[in-house]
C-alpha cells in the first residue's frame, strides 16, 4: 500500500465529521426535500443492508447477492445514502462539500481493499474482477462458484454492525429537522 493511499485511508473517518459539521452549517433543509432525500437515503441504506447480509469478512470471497452486480455495494449504498443526504440539506454548497469527500476518500479505500482481496483470493477475485464492475452494478448478474452460504443472512447483517448506518442515517435527518425548525 502506497504511503498516499494509507493517508487517505487514516483520515477518511477523522475529515469525516469537520465534514459533516461543514454540511449541517451549509444545509438549508426544507419539509419537502428532508422527505424526498430521506426516501433516497433508504434506498442507499437498504443496498447496504443486503450487502452486510452477505459479506463474511476475511472469510470467503463475496461474490453473490449485490455482489454480484458490483465489487463495492456497500460504498455504492453510502454514495445513494449520501446523495440522500445531499438532496434532503438543500444547499449546493453543502452538497459540494459531501460530494469532495466522497470523490476523495472513496477511490483510494477501493483500491486498498481491491488489492487485499487480489492478495487474500488470487485467481478467483482475478476472474470476479474481470466479471463484476468496480462501483457502478452490473445488469446482468456475476455468476461465480455458489455456495450454500450464499444466502442473506440477519446474523451477518448484525455481526457486520450494519445496523450502525440505520441509527447514523435517522440521527443525520433527526438533526436536519432540528436545524430546519430552529436555526436560520
Amino acid at each position: 500500500m502506497s504511503a498516499a493511499t494509507d493517508f487517505w485511508i487514516r483520515w477518511r473517518v477523522r475529515v469525516g465529521y469537520p465534514v459533516a459539521l461543514v454540511y449541517l452549517a451549509l444545509a438549508r433543509p426544507t419539509p419537502l426535500l428532508l422527505v424526498i432525500g430521506g426516501a433516497i437515503g433508504i434506498v442507499g441504506l437498504a443496498i447496504r443492508a443486503w450487502a452486510a447480509g452477505y459479506l463474511r469478512k476475511h472469510q470467503v470471497l463475496a461474490v453473490s447477492g449485490p455482489y454480484a452486480f458490483t465489487r463495492n455495494p456497500l460504498y455504492f449504498g453510502s454514495v445513494i445514502l449520501a446523495a440522500g443526504f445531499i438532496v434532503a440539506g438543500g444547499s449546493i454548497w453543502a452538497a459540494i462539500v459531501v460530494a469532495a469527500y466522497i470523490a476523495l476518500f472513496y477511490p483510494a479505500v477501493m483500491r486498498r481493499e481491491e488489492a487485499e482481496l487480489r492478495a487474500r483470493y488470487g485467481e478467483d477475485f482475478a476472474e470476479y474482477a474481470g466479471a463484476v464492475p468496480l462501483f457502478w452494478p452490473a445488469l446482468l448478474r456475476f455468476r461465480g462458484h455458489a455456495e450454500a452460504h450464499d444466502r442473506f443472512s440477519w446474523q451477518l447483517y448484525r455481526r457486520n454492525r450494519e445496523y450502525q448506518a440505520a441509527i447514523g442515517f435517522i440521527l443525520g435527518l433527526a438533526i436536519l429537522c432540528v436545524r430546519m425548525r430552529w436555526l436560520p
